[in-house]
This record gives C-alpha cells, structure tokens and sequence, in this order.
C-alpha cells in the first residue's frame, strides 16, 4: 500500500494546508532529480519520503508550535529543516536557518527553498563555525548528524541562549544519554525523551537550559 500526503496527515494527526503539501512536494520532487546524481538518499529512502522522512521532521512543529525562528545543524538533504520551513512558510516573520559544510548539499538546500518559497537561509560552512549563528533562535535541531554528547557541544552556543534542542534519537538513547552526562554540563541542561510519530523505537531529545524551566 502506497503512502502519501493523505497517510502524512493521518499520522501527523492534523489537517495541513495544500499550500505546505504542495512545497513538501516541490522537496521529494528536488530530491529525486538531484539524488540522481549526487550522493543525497538513496532509491529506496526516496520511496519513504511522507512516511518517514517528512513525517519524522514535521513533528517537530508539535513540540516547539510557538517557534519561529529555528536552525537546523547538518540539513544535508534538507531533514528537518526543509520540512518545518514549508510549514512555517506563511507565517509572519518565521525564518529557518540551515547549516550545510558540503557545497553540493547546500546547492541543493538553496534550490529548494527558492522553487518552493521557503523561508530558509543556507549557511555553506561547518557548524563549528557557525557557532551561535542569526540568533537568538527558538529552537535549533539536528538528525542523523552525531551522538547526543557532540550534538550537544555543537549546538550549546545556541542552547545558552535559550532555543530549545529537538534532537532526532534511534533505540540507543538510553546509551547515549548516559554518555551525555559531561555534555549536559553536571545538570546546566535538561533532556526529557519525547516519543517520535514516525518510529515507535524512535526518540525526540529535548534539551533546555535548567536554568529556565520552572
């Protein structure tokens, strides 16, 4: 049985607009025009682009509905950044920021985000270098970029001041939790484990200064 927008929606557990379905298009459209010649995902990733992909990025939206302003570390091809762009594309003053060393991929990243009117900036650099980047931001992310301690280091510029951290984890998350120990800097930040849409053996790290919770 195919899965498409109308399964997306189902799962996501919401109604969204054709605008934000017609922009995720535009993205799995791009991506499989441009996988075919460069090294973004593979066939059978491709195949798994609304049940998977999209609806593992779009789920973030859930945890963080008041954010505006959201970087994303190591977009590549565009997961999650792309996907909260689209959603976040006609609401007044929303800006995604994307993080991309590899030129190819930020190519790629621009050329989505122009055909379908996204509210994105690509930064073509390394996330060290980055550091705190445009922010202050809302919320900054990453998936499938690193272990949950270099996570933390590469966003902690971010994360001290203020953004929430939506971070995607497989089955492992216990592991990497207890090797984050160090990261989380003896108690300076919290992570709570959220449960993920997409995967039921998949995890949300949310990570926030302790200081700013009540």
């Amino acid at each position: 049985m195919s899965y498409g927008p109308d399964e997306f929606q189902r799962d996501l557990g919401s109604t969204v607009p054709r605008e934000t379905i017609a922009r995720l298009e535009t993205h799995r459209r791009l991506l499989e025009e441009w996988s075919a010649r460069m090294n973004l995902v593979g066939p059978k990733e491709l195949d798994l682009f609304w049940s998977r992909h999209a609806l593992d990025s779009a789920q973030l939206i859930k945890f963080a509905p008041q954010a505006k302003s959201w970087a994303d570390l190591g977009s590549g091809a565009g997961f999650p950044g792309l996907v909260v762009a689209a959603f976040l594309a006609d609401t007044p003053g929303a800006s995604v920021h994307l993080v991309e060393s590899t030129g190819k991929k930020a190519a790629f990243l621009r050329a989505v985000a122009q055909e379908a009117g996204l509210p994105v900036t690509v930064f073509n650099q390394r996330i060290e270098d980055f550091g705190r980047g445009q922010g202050p931001y809302d919320v900054v992310t990453a998936r499938a970029l690193a272990t949950l301690p270099r996570l933390i280091t590469y966003a902690k510029p971010i994360l001290d001041r203020g953004a929430i951290g939506l971070f995607h984890k497989g089955a492992d998350v216990d592991a990497e939790l207890a090797a984050a120990s160090d990261a989380l800097n003896g108690g300076a930040f919290q992570a709570d484990v959220l449960e993920s849409l997409s995967d039921p053996r998949g995890r949300i790290i949310r990570v926030t200064k302790a200081a700013a919770r009540s």
